[in-house]
């Protein structure tokens, strides 16, 4: 394989494969803000198992059942979320690689280049849709009636 080795080329083909970094800069940190929820879904249902499991036989716990399968579906949905990141990282990827090797060598792959660029950005949005979705779910989970009613407990007050 022959690889240019005219300085200009070099600089050329490195400012064009260098462009894409950007969007790898973006996804590694929307991959760290998901798995940091990953992390709190996991807390939280871990907590939620050892309730019930230590739970006196009879007491109720369809709230912590319900709460534990909103849990999984959260988990779900961050984890393909995460696949989808990794995804468009991988793509974005080899978009450089082929960049980079549309200018220092004579391969004309420019439709991998358009390829692999467009179909990481549709990873990107759909990873965006997947977290967009598991942040709806979460703050449906919230029970904001709930709150304002211990709070009226706690104060004194009859709820109204």
């Amino acid at each position: 394989m022959f690889f240019a080795v005219d300085h200009d080329i070099v600089t050329r083909a490195i400012q064009l494969a260098v462009a894409p970094v950007f969007l790898l800069t973006a996804v590694a940190g929307t991959i760290g803000a998901v798995a940091g929820r990953l992390a709190r879904i996991i807390d939280r249902a871990r907590f939620i198992e050892d309730r019930i499991e230590s739970a006196q036989v009879g007491t109720r716990m369809e709230d912590a059942f319900e709460e534990l399968s909103q849990l999984k579906t959260r988990g779900w949905l961050v984890n393909i979320c995460i696949a989808l990141l990794t995804f468009c990282s991988i793509l974005i990827g080899l978009t450089i690689m082929t960049l980079f090797l549309v200018e220092t060598t004579p391969l004309q792959v420019l439709r991998i280049a358009t390829f692999s660029f467009l179909s990481g950005v549709i990873c990107f949005l759909l990873a965006l849709v997947c977290f967009l979705a598991e942040t709806l779910l979460s703050t449906r989970m919230l029970k904001f009636s709930r709150t304002k009613a211990l709070k009226a407990r706690l104060s004194g007050i009859p709820p109204a």
